[in-house]
């Protein structure tokens, strides 16, 4: 069953919501505010997360926007106690999947949580049969799926093609941090326990390739403790 993520800073809320989850099947990882949210998102990477407007730290508008822009596709429901049709415009607007008013039906809570899982799935499946074949450009940079090719400034550049697939996985999730894990699973898999070459080591060959000055980069970005992002 998908894992979901539920960041609630009201305890009682927090661990009812717990237990209608897991009661039918989900895992379940908690946060108590705003930034912990965020941090467990990038270390637990959930299939959707339930978010409390009101929260310490960080709210929940802000952390919408934060796991956003990490991860474009991941779903988010926003749990209020204000029903007002600003709040409702302001969590859509934030990046939002569906919003709900407390108090909440628990059926229809589980109703929505399922749809918004069944929407991501569909959605995936349809990315997984229609691969992308387009380039992509960012700035000056240009990624040719079809031609497996890379351009700085209409200039060729001979990447390898595990650097081509870093690459390339990356740019079609342009602003989405990738983690070590993440690359490793999306490209290696088991195959990667038998390789001696880290992860920071192909990072660093593909800077020397496509950044003016790889230790200022304009495009891969280092996002502290976390991983990296395209840009």
């Amino acid at each position: 069953m998908a894992k979901i993520l539920i960041a609630d800073d009201e305890a009682s809320l927090r661990d009812a919501l717990g237990i209608i989850l897991r009661q039918v099947g989900y895992e379940v990882r908690m946060a108590t505010d705003g930034a912990q949210a965020v941090e467990l998102f990038m270390r637990e990477r959930p299939d959707l997360v339930v978010l409390d407007v009101m929260m310490p730290r960080l709210s929940g508008f802000e952390v919408c926007e934060a796991l956003r822009a990490i991860s474009p596709d991941v779903p988010l429901l926003m749990l209020s106690a204000k029903g007002a049709v600003d709040d409702r415009r302001n969590g859509l607007r934030a990046g939002a999947d569906d919003y709900v008013v407390k108090p909440f039906d628990d059926e229809e809570l589980l109703l929505r949580i399922e749809a918004l899982l069944r929407r991501r799935e569909q959605a995936a499946g349809a990315a997984a049969t229609s691969p992308k074949m387009v380039p992509t450009t960012i700035g000056n940079l240009t990624i040719d799926p079809l031609r497996c090719e890379v351009r700085v400034d209409d200039e060729t550049v001979a990447l390898t093609p595990k650097e081509f697939q870093i690459l390339s996985l990356m740019a079609d999730n342009p602003g989405r941090v990738f983690t070590r894990d993440d690359l490793i699973e999306a490209l290696w898999g088991q195959e990667y326990e038998n390789s001696n070459i880290s992860i920071p080591v192909y990072i660093r060959r593909i800077r020397m390739k496509i950044e003016p000055d790889p230790s200022n980069p304009v495009h891969l970005k280092t996002v502290w403790r976390f991983g990296y992002r395209l840009e």
